[in-house]
């Protein structure tokens, strides 16, 4: 049975979140996630670059690796269009958004070794997604990724470390939070199965 891309769609975001469920993605998500401003910007930046990079990948494995009988070099021509995407969005964001570039520093060119980004390409090639089920798959992880980090930045600027034991400060806090928002997500997990 051929899954409908909007089924693919909302469980990418939700019941098969690539971060809270899979947890891919992890190291750029738990360093940028201090300030809400950041994160919604690498957000959408991950949320650009993963659904357009999941529909060129899409086209080079069926179009140029399949036909040609290199699909062994997969791996590393993901990587090729996902650093080339990568580097477009920072030229768009310096371009456009300074601040934001600043605020990003390090992160922003760290999105081309973001897992979760070439786990997407390559989960929508095991699940033999077809294009339109594969740029859904792309936008939805990537919305889910988004919805991850705004919700972690979120809970820590609320957090008041007063009450909070000096070992658990900062990044111990940060993934015991995230472990509990996946426990949430997961609880999500038998609704709708794309796995």
């Amino acid at each position: 049975m051929e899954l409908n891309p909007f089924v693919i769609f909302i469980a990418a975001i939700f019941t098969s979140n690539i971060l809270l469920t899979n947890f891919l993605g992890m190291c750029s998500f738990l360093s940028v996630s201090k300030e809400i401003e950041s994160s919604l910007g690498l957000g959408f930046a991950v949320v650009f670059v993963m659904t357009f990079t999941s529909a060129i990948n899409y086209a080079v494995y069926h179009y140029i690796l399949v036909p040609l009988d290199i699909v062994y070099l997969q791996y590393i021509i993901f990587i090729i269009v996902i650093a080339a995407f990568v580097q477009l969005t920072e030229m768009v964001i310096e371009r456009f958004s300074p601040v934001l570039y600043y605020s990003l520093g390090i992160f922003l060119p760290l999105i081309t070794v973001n897992c979760a980004i070439l786990g997407i390409s390559l989960f929508m090639v095991i699940r033999e997604y077809n294009f339109v089920q594969s740029v859904a798959f792309g936008a939805g992880g990537g919305l889910g990724w988004l919805l991850a980090i705004l919700a972690l930045a979120g809970i820590r600027a609320k957090v008041n470390y007063k009450f909070v034991p000096t070992g658990l400060q900062g990044a111990g806090l940060s993934l015991i939070i995230t472990g509990l928002m996946a426990l949430g997500f997961i609880g999500f997990s038998g609704i709708v199965v794309i796995q």
